[in-house]
């Protein structure tokens, strides 16, 4: 199923204003994602598992820094699960000028 949002703004202009904060917003977002990427990668290869690995059978006593460390590579995994399908939303996204 798919919605139809209709923007009604004064002028040409004003449109190509909203795409470019659109298009400002995905670049954060891919900024964002590669970050995260960047920070799940270091906890992969101090535990030298992947981070599906991580979720399915680690617990806390499993690393290092216990309950902290845990909550921050669960965190970082969750985090990019929610920012990924927020840039596929936006991308997905289809827009006409008239």
């Amino acid at each position: 199923m798919s919605v139809q949002m209709v923007i009604e703004l004064s002028n040409q202009q004003s449109a190509q204003t909203v795409l470019h904060a659109l298009d400002i917003y995905k670049a954060r977002l891919r900024a964002s994602i590669e970050r995260t990427r960047r920070r799940l990668r270091e906890y992969e290869q101090r535990y030298r598992v992947t981070t599906a690995y991580f979720l399915r059978t680690m617990a806390a006593e499993d690393l290092a820094g216990g309950d902290l460390e845990y909550v921050e590579w669960a965190g970082e995994a969750k985090l990019l699960e929610g920012l990924s399908a927020e840039l596929g939303e936006l991308e997905g996204a289809h827009y006409r000028l008239s």
